[in-house]
């Protein structure tokens, strides 16, 4: 096979690499850069020290808040409830029911939905070979609200009963997602500018048919719920609530593990990505499909959180390279880690008074997203 060199620019080392580097996601012998050998050994130490980050991050969070819990009654509560011996400690009752039935379902919904928006956000820049694209900018944190606000006010999907907000979430997600693609194509090309515009319309119009939704519903309460729940917010986390979006989370990253080279070769371009006998039209829609899952289903619990898509895949990108198979699960880490510490910050900031998750992460992403506009430049978002 003739040799492809581009350059990887999202490597943050400026060394041109060859395709077969990029399909591999080691370097070949006698070219510049680390040895197969020490690149795998870096890799898991990163996926090790991540890991271990996840952990002790929980733990953190759980113990930070108006009422402090040491880390060391948080490990030992766990445990206790993991071995059916709850209320069988030295400590208070009190701290007691905080970690088990306050913080600690919030904190792994914060670790699950980090997860999933930043593997969503990988997806999405795979698919289009833009480093601007995210579930929030391309319109499907904003599908996914009308979806979920349809069926929380208008009874739509009623019929699926405990999973009509994950199906509506999910719904909404996908058609958003589809109709900026397709709008997006020009000549069976998609311009990164284009798409960020088509994204954008998108997203207001779906806002639009939220705000819609809400001010024409009867029920003040639920249309205040439902306002409130579009800035996002992990408030109402509940032990019931984690079970489906952890189980799409999971599932989805693992089959998007196992189509990692289709999805470096996707980043290579169109030409590439055929001449590897990928079939695009397929594979394109397998991954819309996949990633709408994972955003409706933490949207669903979350409401709308945007730009963690966009800023933990270029982050991770930097440290791991552009290869999927190293990519996905450190994003996905690194992903539940930022949002474990920015739902701390929302909690406790301006205490006793909440702040919106969505909000700090706006003011986090935004200008984020400026200065990569800046620094790409115009249309040379596009990921080589």
């Amino acid at each position: 096979m003739q040799r492809f060199r581009s350059f990887s620019r999202a490597s943050g080392t400026g060394r041109v690499t060859t395709q077969a580097e990029t399909l591999d996601g080691r370097s070949s012998p006698g070219r510049a850069g680390p040895p197969a050998a020490a690149s795998r050994w870096g890799f898991r130490v990163v996926l090790l020290a991540l890991a271990v980050g996840v952990v002790l991050s929980v733990v953190a969070a759980v113990s930070v808040g108006p009422i402090g819990v040491p880390p060391s009654v948080v490990w030992r509560s766990v445990w206790a409830h993991l071995l059916d011996r709850a209320g069988s400690g030295d400590w208070p009752a009190t701290q007691d029911t905080i970690v088990w039935e306050v913080r600690l379902p919030r904190v792994l919904l914060s670790v699950v939905v980090g997860a999933g928006l930043s593997v969503a956000g990988v997806v999405f820049q795979a698919l289009v070979r833009n480093a601007l694209a995210d579930p929030y900018i391309l319109g499907a944190s904003s599908g996914a609200s009308v979806g979920a606000a349809a069926v929380l006010l208008l009874g739509v999907l009623s019929s699926l009963g405990a999973y009509a907000l994950a199906g509506g979430a999910f719904a909404g997600a996908a058609a958003a997602v589809t109709l900026v693609f397709l709008a997006a194509q020009d000549r069976g090309r998609v311009s990164p500018l284009r798409l960020v515009l088509c994204g954008v319309a998108v997203a207001g119009v779906c806002s639009s048919l939220t705000s819609l939704i809400v001010i024409t519903d009867d029920d003040i309460d639920a249309a205040r719920a439902v306002m409130s729940w579009t800035l996002g917010s992990l408030a109402s986390a509940r032990w019931d609530l984690l079970g489906l979006p952890s189980a799409v989370v999971v599932i989805g990253t693992l089959w998007l593990l196992l189509r990692a080279r289709r999805l470096n070769s996707l980043s290579l371009g169109d030409e590439t990505a055929r001449t590897l006998g990928v079939d695009l039209r397929r594979f394109r829609a397998e991954l819309i499909v996949v990633a709408s899952l994972v955003t409706g289903a933490v949207v669903a619990v979350s409401g709308a959180i945007g730009f963690v898509g966009l800023m933990v895949p270029h982050m991770v990108r930097l440290v791991v390279g552009a290869d999927h198979r190293r990519l996905l699960p450190v994003a996905a880490l690194g992903g539940a880690i930022y949002l474990a510490w920015v739902d701390v910050a929302a909690r406790t900031l301006l205490q006793p008074r909440e702040i919106p998750i969505g909000v700090l992460t706006a003011l986090l992403g935004g200008p984020f997203f400026v200065a990569l506009i800046r620094r790409r430049g115009g249309d040379g978002a596009t990921m080589r």
